[in-house]
């Protein structure tokens, strides 16, 4: 059963080492889309729930922000550690308050979602100057996605993708994270790349308690590719992300589309930019929101 308790926080904004945002912000503790894959429910240490990841949700109300202009040309990353679009989003508006808040402050913005729900805010967001929106797709299979998470089916978020992006909103394709053999990058590229500036590209990092939780969804549902999990997630071998990402370039270049490493400080161009990640150790934090 799902628990939602409303807190109070002495302040929405936190300052970031993020390579793509000066400050982070999370309207929610926690987050009802329950993806298994989900790092940020390292967040239960934090929060002392004992709840099973996904079945609890903290609603943040804060004190309003104080000279909002000294986030000028500052970059805000909404969604860190949750989705600021969960379905309780149409009852709590925090993440709508929030940018109320900060419409005419000049801050840059940058937001992250699995859901439509973020047409809603639509003309709110357009306020603000350059702001980008990336959607977390990493599959086109429905019955995958199902297994995976509790966010709106994938046809969703592309429409919403689709509309942001003929309304001038910088749009990016997150898919994240990438499951070895699973995960179809070729046609989530040919999907969205009409409507989406970016296509990042993330790979799955297994740590924590989720990591057996995939592990044993790998022996159960897909037996074949243990040994190839295995390979990577307790021998540590890089050689299937190696092979992945020559495969990726060289698919990249067929189609005409930029492909580079770790760099958050492109112009978007006529086509999507291919942003691989599987080396996001190596970010600087020195990139610019556009």
């Amino acid at each position: 059963m799902l628990k939602i308790q409303e807190i109070q926080t002495k302040s929405i904004l936190s300052k970031t080492n993020l390579p793509i945002g000066d400050y982070s912000a999370n309207p929610y503790t926690g987050c009802t889309f329950a993806c298994k894959y989900c790092y940020a429910c390292f967040m239960k240490r934090f929060s002392n729930h004992p709840e099973v990841w996904g079945e609890f949700l903290d609603v943040k109300y804060w004190q309003p922000l104080k000279n909002t202009q000294k986030y000028a040309n500052k970059e805000l990353f909404i969604g860190s550690v949750t989705d600021p679009y969960n379905p309780q989003e149409r009852t709590y508006q925090r993440t709508k308050a929030l940018l109320e808040e900060l419409k005419d402050s000049g801050i840059k913005l940058s937001i992250a979602t699995k859901s439509d729900l973020i047409l809603r805010d639509l003309e709110l967001i357009k306020s603000f100057k350059n702001p980008r929106v990336s959607f977390s797709i990493n599959t086109l299979d429905e019955n995958f996605r199902r297994d995976m998470d509790r966010a709106v089916p994938i046809k969703r978020r592309l429409e919403a993708m689709r509309i942001l992006y003929n309304e001038g909103i910088t749009t990016t394709c997150f898919i994240s994270p990438i499951f070895p053999q699973i995960t179809d990058i070729e046609a989530i590229i040919n999907e969205a790349q009409s409507y989406c500036h970016f296509i990042w590209l993330e790979n799955l990092n297994l740590r924590g308690s989720y990591k057996p939780v995939i592990m044993e969804y790998i022996r159960t549902k897909y037996p074949k590719l243990l040994p190839l999990y295995q390979e990577i997630y307790t021998q540590g071998k890089k050689n299937y992300w190696q092979w992945l990402d020559s495969k990726l370039k060289a698919f990249a270049e067929s189609k005409g589309l930029e492909y580079v490493y770790n760099d958050d400080t492109l112009t978007p161009r006529s086509k999507p930019i291919i942003v691989n990640y599987f080396y996001h150790e190596l970010i600087k934090k020195n990139a610019k929101v556009i």
